[in-house]
């Protein structure tokens, strides 16, 4: 464990699993104050807040907002402002995926993935840049997919909703181009999250091939190094994002993806 974040107050949304909580775990090492958001079972969080203690976290609190309206946004920050005094870095990672051809898509799930993968994160950046701004320093991270940069067949509302993040982004990059903040979109091809699986998942049941054999066919559909993205390689990056070195990184979107963006 080191310092380099000690006293930082961090938001991860979507971190009771998956890349957020890879990213509540990286910042935990680096002595970082955290507020996890998500849901899942009593015991499971409980857990993950007593590791990331262990790990080095300067305190940890939990908040099962619903972020995919307003008030659970605000719920959220107020959550931060009150206990934390503030926030230093907001991670917008929650996130839901549903795929269907545009004509068959449900438009009760294109609404949910907008409200809580686009909305929501505009919401929270509006409410943290002032905080940001009283501070003198602050982070916006971004997770927004390569789907943020190209497009697959069937995932309209993700698409859509991951590169209306990666333009968010930008806009908030220009507009704190003067203050000591900077803000960035994570670009990650395929991670094996929970959310993930389902797709492999999907892929075993409809061809009927086993577990291990769909997790390559999704691979090699994309991703030409053959290898999933791990949770602790897009928080190491995150980390970085907070550094002294990274000072002057704003707007970006930084790929980890093995090669999908580049074909």
């Amino acid at each position: 464990m080191t310092d380099h974040l000690k006293d930082k107050v961090a938001v991860i949304t979507g971190s009771t699993s998956g890349i957020g909580a890879g990213i509540a775990s990286a910042f935990a090492a680096q002595g970082a104050r955290i507020i996890i958001n998500g849901f899942g079972p009593e015991d499971q969080i409980k857990e993950q807040i007593s590791a990331l203690e262990n790990a080095g976290a300067e305190g940890c609190l939990y908040s099962n907002a619903d972020l995919s309206d307003e008030a659970g946004v605000n719920a959220l920050m107020d959550m931060a402002a009150q206990h934390f005094g503030g926030v230093d870095i907001l991670v917008n990672n929650a996130g839901v995926q549903h795929t269907d051809p545009v004509e068959d898509f449900p438009f009760e799930k294109w609404q949910l993935i907008q409200d809580l993968m686009l909305t929501a994160p505009f919401l929270a950046i509006k409410r943290a840049v002032p905080m940001m701004r009283d501070a003198g320093w602050g982070r916006v991270i971004n997770i927004a997919s390569v789907h943020g940069l190209v497009a697959s067949p069937n995932k309209a509302a993700y698409v859509a909703a991951k590169h209306g993040l990666v333009g968010l982004s930008k806009v908030v990059a220009l507009e704190t181009a003067n203050d000591p903040i900077t803000c960035n979109s994570i670009c990650p091809g395929w991670v094996l999250t929970p959310l993930v699986q389902k797709q492999i998942d999907k892929i075993a049941a409809d061809e009927g091939i086993d577990d291990d054999v769909a997790r390559v066919k999704l691979l090699s559909q994309k991703q030409p190094g053959h290898q999933f993205t791990t949770p602790e390689q897009i928080g190491d990056m995150a980390v970085f994002l907070c550094s002294a070195s990274a000072s002057n990184i704003t707007g970006a979107q930084l790929s980890i993806d093995g090669g999908w963006s580049t074909q």
